[in-house]
């Protein structure tokens, strides 16, 4: 199924059903009285998180969403019936916000969460609750109310505690294959990823934490190169980046210090505070890279990096363990309450 994270929807709350102005006419009862219902209210638009759905597919071509209107209501006394109410399933992690303004509507991030979309109209009142002692025969009624109608867009965004960062061919996948159960596609020749994947890495029985590999990003993404920024949003909800650098690119006379310099910028233009997330370096391929500590000890020199970094081997595994355990103390601690200092 093509992996799809955005999508434009239009919603369209029910009518309410109009109020009835009638009157009783039996027989043996000459003056009846009103006995008009009311018009039932219309059906309303919710969005519902379903984890058993990861992608926007669906949205993409069924763009028109409406729900009932009201019935109306009748003579005897007798109500009209609600519109049905109608549910949009989408991924847990969805985004909803209004296209008009911008406005955030809905952030989806647990299975089974609500928000509704588009209010129903309210339904009209009918000629029964018009009578009073001066009116006897009234002939009022009230129309029912329109329901809301919005356009809205859908934006999907993984959740994940450790993401990957890094350029085209820099590991990766082969990283998230080695950590985890997730396969992405690897091969022995150079191409980048087209979809984000998830990966659960577990340390110990009671210890684990998801990590998310998105397609590479390149210098000059801001300005359309490669697949864009489209992807980086993936990496909003993460607690720690992960940015691996290739320390045996395939092209002659590549700058790792240089590129990381670039990708770090890329980051800076499409979100300062995703750029100022914490953000280890982590140095792969050791296994094909001659004396790989050297060429990693100057490439953190040369960037003058002081938070921590690692060397790996996604391959053969070497090194990968020692970095999920750090994530996993790292996360740990981030998600421990904060002692309040006496006062």
């Amino acid at each position: 199924m093509k992996y799809i994270d955005e999508a434009k929807i239009q919603v369209h709350a029910g009518k309410g059903g109009d109020g009835s102005a009638a009157f009783r006419r039996a027989k043996f009862v000459p003056r009846g009285g009103p006995s008009g219902g009311d018009g039932g209210r219309g059906g309303s638009v919710w969005a519902v998180a379903d984890r058993n759905i990861n992608t926007l597919v669906d949205y993409r071509f069924a763009r028109i969403h409406r729900a009932e209107h009201g019935e109306n209501g009748r003579g005897k006394d007798q109500y009209g019936r609600a519109g049905r109410d109608i549910e949009l399933r989408v991924p847990v992690g969805t985004l909803v916000k209004d296209t008009a303004d911008g406005t955030l509507i809905a952030d989806l991030a647990k299975d089974g969460q609500r928000a509704l979309l588009a209010k129903s109209g309210q339904g009209g009142l009918g000629n029964l609750h018009f009578k009073s002692s001066i009116n006897r025969s009234p002939r009022q009624f009230t129309r029912g109310e329109p329901g809301e109608s919005r356009e809205l867009s859908l934006e999907l965004r993984v959740l994940a505690d450790v993401g990957l960062l890094g350029l085209p061919n820099a590991g990766k996948s082969t990283f998230i294959r080695a950590v985890s159960a997730a396969r992405p596609k690897v091969a022995a020749y150079p191409f980048t990823t087209l979809d984000p994947s998830l990966g659960m890495v577990r340390i110990a029985h009671d210890a684990s934490f998801v990590v998310a590999d998105i397609p590479g990003l390149i210098e000059g993404a801001a300005e359309g190169a490669g697949l864009g920024h489209q992807f980086l949003r993936h990496l909003s909800r993460t607690r720690l980046l992960l940015h691996l650098v290739d320390l045996a690119p395939p092209e002659d006379g590549a700058d790792p210090a240089r590129d990381a310099r670039a990708l770090a910028n890329e980051l800076k233009k499409y979100d300062p505070a995703l750029f100022r997330k914490p953000r280890w370096l982590v140095f792969n391929k050791a296994d094909l890279a001659p004396d790989a500590g050297a060429r990693a000890r100057a490439i953190v020199r040369a960037l003058r990096w002081q938070a921590p970094w690692y060397l790996v081997s996604a391959l053969t595994g070497a090194g990968c363990r020692k970095v999920c355990a750090a994530a996993l103390e790292f996360l740990s601690k981030e998600s421990r309450p904060k002692a309040r200092r006496a006062a």
